[in-house]
């Protein structure tokens, strides 16, 4: 298997004017052999929401997107979650820093949580690599961080376009010439209430785990962000 290499590069996200932000989001390349990372720095603006992760502006719609699951079952991100608290990410399983830090951050503000409020929230990983990580894949790299999160995999056209209406860059995975790996996505997870399956609450590269376990608990209530 080819190894990959990291990089990291700001970008502005797509429809920026919809974030209460004065900043750019982050796209990372993840790898296995290190290298630099610019993340981008961000200000909140002062609201009087509850959640510490960021507030948005707009609310985006969640996207409408068939993919498969790590049962190889076809899976509607729309409605197999509606209804339901969701936290949606879009990585890849052989990035070793960004995409397991970040689940591994909310595996373990998602254990913290009563067994009742698990059952409210869908934790759903979108592949950027989906040559790489079938189903199989998924499944084994998703368990150890929460074996009731959600993975799903397939045309990565499709998944491109899904990320893009939530203001979400994806690249296509590149392979250098001396067969290393790159793959560049953007690397924020955003959460949609139940009440409207509306993205509401942004989390940013590097978010704090102690940031999860606040607002997760306000995420399984359905409290309006």
């Amino acid at each position: 298997m080819p190894r990959t290499t990291r990089t990291a590069r700001t970008t502005r996200l797509a429809g920026a004017a919809a974030l209460a932000l004065a900043a750019a989001l982050t796209l990372s390349a993840c790898g296995s052999s290190g290298g630099g990372s610019t993340a981008a720095k961000v200000t909140q603006q002062k609201d009087d929401s509850p959640y510490q992760g960021t507030k948005l502006a707009k609310n985006f719609e969640k996207p409408d997107l068939q993919l498969t699951d790590t049962s190889g079952q076809p899976y509607d991100l729309r409605q197999q979650t509606n209804g339901k608290a969701t936290l949606l990410f879009f990585g890849y399983t052989s990035c070793p820093d960004v995409c397991p830090t970040t689940m591994g951050d909310i595996g373990v503000a998602m254990k913290a949580l009563s067994p009742e409020d698990r059952k409210k929230i869908n934790v759903v990983f979108v592949s950027t690599d989906p040559q790489r990580d079938t189903p199989k894949v998924l499944r084994t790299w998703l368990d150890s961080m929460g074996t009731d999160f959600i993975g799903l995999t397939g045309d990565l056209s499709k998944v491109k376009t899904a990320a893009r209406s939530l203001g979400i860059m994806i690249e296509d995975p590149v392979v250098n010439a001396d067969g290393t790996v790159t793959s560049t996505h953007g690397a924020q997870v955003l959460a949609f209430l139940p009440s409207d399956d509306k993205a509401h609450v942004l989390y940013m590269s590097g978010t704090e785990e102690k940031t999860y376990e606040h607002d997760l608990p306000l995420l399984a209530k359905g409290v309006a962000a």
